[in-house]
């Protein structure tokens, strides 16, 4: 192979390297300090279908935002912040933290800067923080609906005429008195009418019920999708070496949540049972679906790694 040739192999190589490595991610979380729960968008999307006090969006690519904050309790406004900032001033990717509080001097609500650290590869997430990815489907409110009851109510009303009674007359004609005695049923005795009236009333009471999914980590949410991992997964196969391949692996799993199917088929593509077993338990804590980790077995060669890992998982 010539010169020329073997130089313009070795850029494409180059490039296809640089290529195939995962875009940086930076991770933004919100807190409300007085418990106020909200809906936050970035860019024009909406991040959370259900109003929280605590919010971490993973995943974001660009180094700035247009946020608005919509509360729950519309009384409270709304906050809109401009060039909300994701990375440092050397554009790298961190993580970083807001507070949303109330201006004493005002009343406003406002949304202020707290900190700002590195981003950490397989960092999980308090119990009371609710994560959502970027670019993933949030799932619905679920909306329960009660049938609507109907109460009849009958009245009755009795209405009672005359008291009963014989009506008598005399008459004197030509000098003849008649005698006229009347018994008319309307007046010998009582004569009762009873009207009854029905109303249905309807008792429209809606009771709307608003749940989410637990949310620890990467319990509760949604897998990469199927084109982001082949894309990901064709990375980790294009390293040379098993050690470049964990990194590889491991900085894919630090930044995306992964079924137990994924993490077995990123386990195949090692040659060393040791590594299968390494990733296997760095990607246990960024599985979505952990109560089915036992597909990750079949990757191994000996029951011995199978042992170590439900160990591993079991001191968990």
């Amino acid at each position: 192979m010539n010169k020329k040739l073997l130089a313009h192999a070795t850029c494409l190589m180059m490039f296809l390297a640089v290529a195939a490595q995962p875009q940086p991610v930076g991770h933004l979380t919100i807190f409300s300090e007085d418990g106020d729960k909200f809906f936050l968008i970035l860019n024009g999307e909406k991040q959370n279908n259900v109003a929280q006090t605590n919010l971490r969006v993973e995943d974001l690519t660009q180094d700035y935002y247009n946020a608005k904050v919509i509360f729950e309790d519309q009384t409270l406004g709304e906050i809109s912040k401009n060039y909300l900032a994701i990375a440092d001033a050397n554009a790298v990717k961190q993580d970083v933290t807001y507070k949303i509080k109330k201006n004493k001097n005002n009343g406003k609500m406002t949304l202020n800067f707290f900190s700002m650290t590195p981003v950490v590869q397989g960092y999980v997430p308090p119990s009371n923080v609710y994560v959502v990815r970027t670019g993933q489907p949030q799932p619905p409110a679920t909306i329960v609906t009660t049938t609507p009851a109907s109460t009849t109510v009958t009245q009755t009303t009795t209405t009672t005429t005359g008291t009963g009674g014989t009506v008598g007359a005399n008459v004197n004609m030509g000098g003849i008195n008649v005698g006229v005695t009347i018994n008319d049923p309307l007046l010998n005795g009582t004569v009762t009418q009873t009207t009854t009236t029905t109303h249905t009333t309807t008792n429209a009471s809606m009771n709307t019920t608003t749940t989410q999914p637990a949310n620890v980590g990467c319990r509760g949410t949604y897998p990469m999708g199927s084109s982001d991992f082949s894309s990901a997964l064709a990375s980790v196969k294009n390293q040379s070496f098993d050690e470049t391949r964990l990194k590889s692996a491991k900085q894919i799993a630090g930044g995306n949540c992964l079924s137990a199917t994924q993490i077995a088929d990123i386990c195949k593509v090692f040659g060393f049972e040791a590594t299968k077993l390494d990733f296997a338990k760095f990607a246990y804590d960024r599985c979505t679906e952990p109560q089915n980790y036992f597909k990750v077995n079949n990757v191994f060669g000996f029951s011995s790694s199978v042992d170590e890992l439900n160990d591993y998982i079991t001191g968990r």
